[in-house]
């Protein structure tokens, strides 16, 4: 009976043993997965913000000329679409910037 109970006890130790180490090789996979994962994100961050902070540029410059239209039309909400157009591009500058900051 104890030789018995001695076998049990190797056979849980020997698979409590693969338990550990298939574990410690899941575990360094993974990590490799995450190291390559946060390579590809921080490589697509530049253009990703760069193309932000250009679609601002364009944003700007059709509401600088919409702007402009309207002031010279004599329109009364120009400042309306003053604020409304800075603050639209205000955003996507700021977006951009932000991006740049929290990746890299």
């Amino acid at each position: 009976m104890r030789k018995q109970l001695q076998a049990i006890y190797r056979r849980g130790m020997a698979v409590m043993a693969m338990l550990v180490l298939g574990v410690y090789n899941v575990m360094a996979q993974s990590s490799a997965g995450i190291d390559q994962a946060t390579t590809e994100v921080n490589s697509y961050v530049d253009p990703v913000a760069n193309l932000i902070i250009a679609i601002g540029a364009v944003v700007g410059l059709i509401g600088g000329v919409r702007v402009y239209i309207k002031w010279q039309s004599g329109d009364q909400d120009t400042q309306k679409a003053i604020m409304g157009w800075f603050g639209a591009c205000l955003f996507l500058i700021l977006v951009g910037v932000v991006i740049r900051s929290f990746f890299a």
